[in-house]
C-alpha cells in the first residue's frame, strides 16, 4: 500500500470510529488537542497522521493499537457499494475500490448512493421495456396508415445514431466545404495519390504543430488513438497496420480542420438536434469524411471509379486504402457536376448486427431488430474469400443489385480475438450494367432473391428463412398444417379443415364468398390480394389430406 493509500485508510478508519461513537468532529478535535479543520483533513486522507497523535486517538477511541494497525491493509468497502463494482455503468465511469472505500466511511451516503443507483437501474429497465412496447405499437400503426396518408407518429426508438443517418441522407452524404478543405490541403503540401503514414505524420507536425507518439494502451483498454489538444499530441497504438494507421491520422487532421474552420457549426447552421449526443457524433462522421476526402480526392477518385467501373478491390489497390474506406467513399459521389451511381452501404458482423448503414438508394433499414437473412451482406460470410453478388427484390417490387465482401482482421492469428465484418453495397438493379461486378440477367423477376426489411415487418407470406412472425399478419396456427417455416403466416385457403367448415357454414345460410373479405381460419383479415376462397389445384393435395382426416374424400 502506498503512502497516500495508507493515509487515506488511517483517516477513514478513525472517522468510522468517531461516527460509530456518535462523536462530533469538533468535540473530537478539542479532546485530541487539534483544530477541527486539521482533523477533517486527516479523516479525508489529505494529511499525514503523526504517530503521537495517532496513539492518543486510539486511546481516545479505546482501540487496541496492534489490532488497529493490522487492519490498515484491509480495504473495507460497504457491501452494497461493493456489489456495484461489477455494474457496467460504474466500470465505464472508472470508479475504483479506493473511491468506494472513501464513500464507505459515510454510512448514510453509501446507502443513499447504492439505493439511487439501483433505483436508476430499475427505472432504466422499465423505461426500455415501455419504449420497446410503444415503438412496436407505433410502427404497427405507421405501417397500417402508410397506404391511407396517415402521418407517422413519433419514433420512440429514434437514437442519436438514427439522427446522424438521417442527417447524412438529407445531405446525400456530400459536403462540398469539406471536399474543398481536403483538396486545398493536398494542393498546399503537394501530396501524392497514394499517401503514406509518414507523410501524414509530417503534415500533422508541420502544419498543426502536433507531436505524434506511439504507445500501448493500458491493459484491458482497446484505445487506438487519442488526440490531446492541450498537450498538442496524437498518441497512436503501435499495433495499427499501415492502412488503418493512415486513416486514424487523417481523421485526426480532420478533427483539427473542423475545429479550426468551425465547419461543424457552418454545416449544421441553426438546425436543432433531438439528442444532445448527435452533434458530437456528426463531428466524428465529418472527420471520417475528411479522412476519405484527403486520402481519396474527389476528382482523381471519380476518374478512376469511371475507368474501373466501380471495382472496389481494384480501387483499393490503386489508392492504397482499405475495401471499407473505398466503399464509404463511393457513397460520397453526389457532386451535381460529377455524380456517381447512388449506393446504399451496410456493415454487418457475423451475428447479423449492422454497425454502419447509409441509404443512398431509398432503401429502408430495420430499426431495433435484425435485418433480412436473405441480404448479400449476411450471405457473404458463407464464402468469405469471394465476392457475394445478387439481385434482391423487395415486397413492393423494387429491385436492387447488391454485392458484399468479408473483411477479416485477426489478432495474434485469431479471428475470434480480432474482427470479421461484411461490407455490403447496393444500387438499383438497372445500374448493375455499369458495374464491373454486375450480373447478367434475362429475367430479373426470376433471378432476383425475394427479400424484405426485417422479419417483423415483412409482407411476404412464404419465406423459408423467417426468424420471427410478422406484425403484419395475425399468427394463425394449425397443428395439422405446417409450412416450410413455422413463422410464415398460415393463410385461410391453406387451412383445410377450417376452410371446409367455413364453406359449409356459408352454404348452409345460402351465403356467398364472392366480394367478402378474405380471412384466416380465425376470422382475421388476410393481406390484400390473398383470396380465402381460391381453390387452385396447386393446393388441392393439402385440402384432400385434410378431408381424409374427416373420413374420406368428398
Amino acid at each position: 500500500m502506498n503512502d497516500n493509500a495508507l493515509n487515506a485508510n488511517v483517516g477513514l478508519k478513525l472517522r468510522g470510529l468517531r461516527l460509530a461513537r456518535n462523536i462530533k468532529q469538533a468535540d473530537a478535535a478539542k479532546d485530541l488537542g487539534v483544530s477541527p479543520a486539521y482533523l477533517n483533513l486527516i479523516e479525508k486522507g489529505k494529511r499525514v497522521m503523526p504517530f503521537p497523535l495517532l496513539w492518543k486517538a486510539l486511546r481516545y477511541f479505546d482501540q487496541d493499537p496492534e489490532q488497529f494497525m493490522s487492519t490498515l491493509g484491509e480495504g473495507r468497502v460497504d457491501e452494497a457499494l461493493a456489489k456495484l463494482l461489477d455494474e457496467p455503468l460504474l466500470k465505464s465511469l472508472d470508479i475504483d475500490p479506493e473511491s468506494l472505500q472513501s464513500l464507505s466511511a459515510e454510512p448514510k451516503l453509501a446507502g443513499t448512493v447504492a439505493a439511487l443507483f439501483n433505483l436508476y437501474k430499475n427505472t432504466r429497465t422499465q423505461l426500455e421495456n415501455v419504449l420497446a412496447q410503444l415503438n412496436v405499437e407505433e410502427r404497427t400503426r405507421a405501417q397500417g396508415g402508410a397506404g391511407n396518408g396517415t402521418v407517422p407518429g413519433v419514433r420512440f426508438d429514434y437514437s442519436p445514431f438514427d439522427e446522424v443517418s438521417d442527417f447524412l441522407e438529407t445531405h446525400r452524404n456530400y459536403f462540398p466545404e469539406i471536399e474543398e478543405q481536403a483538396e486545398e490541403l493536398r494542393r498546399d503540401v503537394s501530396l501524392e495519390r497514394q499517401l503514406t503514414s509518414g507523410q501524414l505524420v509530417q503534415l500533422l507536425e508541420k502544419r498543426f504543430g502536433y507531436r505524434v507518439l506511439f504507445d500501448t494502451a493500458p491493459s484491458g483498454s482497446s484505445v487506438v488513438r487519442r488526440l490531446d489538444p492541450e498537450e498538442q499530441t496524437l498518441t497512436l497504438s503501435p499495433d495499427l497496420t499501415e492502412q488503418p494507421l493512415k486513416f486514424q491520422i487523417a481523421a485526426s487532421i480532420g478533427l483539427l480542420m473542423l475545429d479550426r474552420e468551425k465547419l461543424v457549426e457552418r454545416i449544421l447552421g441553426a438546425g436543432r438536434m433531438r439528442h444532445a449526443e448527435t452533434q458530437r457524433l456528426i463531428k466524428v462522421n465529418l472527420a471520417n469524411y475528411f479522412a476519405g476526402a484527403l486520402m481519396l480526392p474527389y476528382g482523381d477518385f471519380f476518374k478512376e471509379v469511371q475507368r474501373t467501373r466501380y471495382d472496389v478491390e481494384l480501387l483499393s489497390s490503386i489508392f492504397g486504402s482499405t475495401y471499407e474506406t473505398v466503399a464509404h467513399r463511393l457513397c460520397n459521389l453526389s457532386d451535381p457536376k460529377r455524380p456517381g451511381i447512388p449506393f446504399h452501404f451496410l456493415r454487418s458482423d457475423i451475428a447479423g448486427n449492422i454497425s454502419k448503414r447509409y441509404s443512398g438508394t431509398g432503401i429502408r433499414f430495420a430499426t431495433g431488430g435484425g435485418s433480412c437473412g436473405k441480404w448479400a451482406v449476411h450471405l457473404a460470410f458463407l464464402n468469405p474469400s469471394q465476392l457475394t453478388r445478387q439481385y434482391s427484390m423487395m415486397p413492393d417490387g423494387t429491385t436492387y443489385f447488391c454485392f458484399a465482401k468479408v473483411q477479416l482482421q485477426p489478432i495474434e492469428g485469431s479471428i475470434v480475438k480480432g474482427t470479421a465484418y461484411s461490407i455490403g453495397l447496393g444500387t438499383h438493379a438497372e445500374n448493375a450494367k455499369f458495374l464491373a461486378y454486375g450480373l447478367p440477367t434475362n429475367d430479373l423477376r426470376k433471378d432476383a432473391i425475394p427479400s424484405g426489411i426485417s422479419c417483423r415487418f415483412c409482407e411476404r407470406t412464404d419465406c423459408n428463412q423467417r426468424a420471427a412472425a410478422s406484425y403484419r399478419f395475425a399468427f394463425a396456427f394449425d397443428e395439422y398444417t405446417k409450412k416450410d417455416c413455422f413463422f410464415s403466416p398460415l393463410l385461410g385457403y391453406e387451412q383445410g379443415d377450417k376452410q371446409e367448415r367455413h364453406h359449409g357454414h356459408q352454404s348452409h345460410h345460402g351465403g356467398s364468398t364472392a366480394g367478402a373479405h378474405a380471412a384466416t381460419g380465425n376470422g382475421t383479415p388476410l393481406p390484400p390480394g390473398v383470396n380465402a376462397t381460391d381453390g387452385s389445384e396447386k393446393h388441392d393435395s393439402l385440402d384432400k389430406a385434410a378431408r381424409r382426416r374427416k373420413g374420406g374424400e368428398a
